[in-house]
């Protein structure tokens, strides 16, 4: 991995997703998680304010030593404890049925097998739990979902992510049931990176 991929690339992803905007996606993405939460894509903690004081631990998943560097004021300032059960999402070294609820926040993008991730958190959520998902995805406009795809290597290249997965199929195909999914255009950001599926699935 190279110097801008390992150090300079988490700082500016907790940067742009930090804003008072964002924050508030992730508060309402958060709300109703319960018990023992697995976190794919921990980052920089920017979701640890968020958690209602129904969850009682975080298990976080994330590659990145620096972004874990950088959440430890976050990490120190909840009274939710965290503990780091792996850096690759698509092999969880945990057990089945381990989990009451799981979280993803534009995480998945990143992730190169984004579906053998899902059927991992699927496995490892207890049956009826909750996955609560906010990502960046395809639209469904023709012309964003050509610019996309245009646009997808260079976008991997500078920020770490594909703009152009079908979220909600894959969900789907990883075996989880939407039980709520919202999927619109987010003001503030370019067409091609800012149409966002959010909701909660059941395993």
């Amino acid at each position: 991995m190279g110097l801008y991929r390992r150090h300079l690339q988490p700082r500016l992803l907790a940067a742009a997703l930090g804003d008072a905007q964002t924050a508030a996606i992730r508060r309402r993405v958060c709300a109703g998680l319960v018990g023992e939460v697995l976190e794919v894509g921990y980052g920089s903690g920017l979701n640890q304010p968020h958690l209602p004081a129904a969850v009682t631990a975080v298990a976080a998943v994330e590659p990145s030593a620096v972004a874990l560097e950088l959440a430890a004021g976050r990490r120190a300032a909840s009274a939710v404890p965290v503990a780091v059960v792996g850096d690759d999402a698509q092999r969880l070294p945990l057990p089945d049925d381990r989990f009451d609820a799981a979280l993803c926040t534009w995480s998945l993008c990143a992730v190169p097998d984004p579906l053998a991730a899902l059927r991992e958190v699927r496995r490892v959520l207890r049956p009826g739990a909750v996955l609560h998902l906010v990502e960046h995805g395809l639209a469904p406009d023709g012309g964003v979902a050509r610019a996309q795809r245009r646009w997808s290597g260079l976008n991997r290249a500078v920020a770490g992510c594909v703009l152009d997965r079908d979220v909600a199929d894959l969900v789907e195909r990883a075996g989880l049931t939407w039980t709520v999914l919202d999927r619109s255009y987010e003001p503030g950001l370019p067409r091609a990176a800012r149409y966002f599926y959010e909701g909660r699935a059941t395993a």
